[in-house]
């Protein structure tokens, strides 16, 4: 039976962790059984000049600081190359707002990752979908079908952060609201284009709007089944604006168990190994995580924040092994391309 609102929370804020631990892993190993996925991909970060300056982001640039860049499609292509030579199945392209780029710098670049590469390009957050919109002058849906035929697959769920707007407006108010975001999501739902759903915690948010969160994404997965996956991550203060302090592990845990046991109708949890460190990441599948992600052969937002573990393959399967798992290389679909 579903759980509502009020047990749901009830269970956030007093539950005994070890038994939300148990709950949230019983519910991946009916599902899931042994398996643990991940994927191999990059994140090509294509400009780090971004109009939105977020209080929270260590990575935007203004355009006239020394440091900031935008990628040709050369170097665009190059870095593709070096995904596919290292058995990279995705690309996540995702960058700033940048103030001048038209939609078809976008699609040129698109097509030629196509015509050259065998890969799936799962990109750009729904806060540049709607950016490009606007420049452009089109609907969402118009831009997401332009973008469709140009060769995007799948919309990765970054943006999200915490979807309540009083938070949003305390800590990004030039980005897009919590509508906003849903709505760039179901639009691309509509068209058959899956994505993932995300959520950054440790904004001083509650528990409560957390669980708003999630339910916002429950009840989007009600109506159009597009999300294939949801992440949670956590807020990297270092060389931010807004400061603060990193969020402890036993409350990402809590979180990432809530996660599995209130959306029960989004088949995956990923552990992120990214923001927690490996040995966390592993204790994330005890926890309801049937997915711990990507290899990720580049990323640059939380590294520009002052986190940075390194992972390979090898240490991946490792990894999942040693949690008494069975590792699995899968697709962007969640498809098994290799158990190890």
């Amino acid at each position: 039976m579903r759980l509502g609102d009020d047990a749901a929370l009830k269970l956030f804020e007093r539950g005994d962790l070890l038994d939300m631990g148990r709950q949230a892993d019983d519910i991946r190993k009916k599902l899931f059984g042994d398996t643990v996925t991940f994927i191999i991909d990059r994140n090509i970060n294509y400009t780090n000049i971004c109009q939105n300056e977020c209080k929270f982001c260590a990575f935007f640039r203004r355009a006239n600081q020394r440091d900031a860049y935008l990628l040709t499609h050369e170097e665009i292509l190059r870095k593709v190359r070096e995904t596919v030579d290292a058995g990279g199945t995705q690309l996540m392209i995702q960058g700033g707002l940048h103030p001048d780029l038209p939609l078809s710098w976008y699609e040129e670049m698109l097509r030629l990752i196509k015509k050259n590469f065998d890969i799936t390009i799962h990109s750009f957050t729904a806060t540049e979908i709607l950016h490009f919109a606007t420049k452009a002058g089109l609907t969402v849906l118009d831009v997401l079908k332009r973008l469709q035929a140009a060769g995007l697959d799948s919309l990765p769920g970054g943006g999200a952060e915490i979807l309540v707007d009083d938070i949003r407006r305390r800590i990004s108010p030039k980005k897009i609201m919590t509508d906003d975001w849903l709505r760039v999501m179901r639009a691309a739902h509509s068209i058959g284009m899956k994505s993932t759903a995300t959520m950054v915690i440790g904004f001083g948010e509650s528990l409560a709007q957390r669980l708003e969160h999630m339910e916002k994404i429950r009840n989007l997965q009600d109506e159009t089944g597009g999300f294939r996956a949801f992440i949670t991550w956590t807020y990297q203060p270092l060389n931010t604006a807004l400061g603060g302090r990193k969020v402890h592990a036993q409350d990402y845990m809590r979180t990432l168990a809530m996660t599995r046991i209130f959306l029960d109708n989004v088949a995956h949890i990923q552990g992120s190994w990214v923001t927690q460190g490996e040995r966390i990441g592993q204790l994330t599948l005890a926890f309801g995580a049937d997915d711990l992600g990507s290899i990720m052969l580049e990323e640059n937002v939380v590294r520009a924040a002052g986190t940075s573990f390194e992972m390979s393959t090898r240490k991946m399967i490792e990894l999942i092994r040693a949690a008494g798992r069975i590792p699995a290389q899968r697709n962007t679909r969640y498809e098994m391309l290799k158990i190890f």
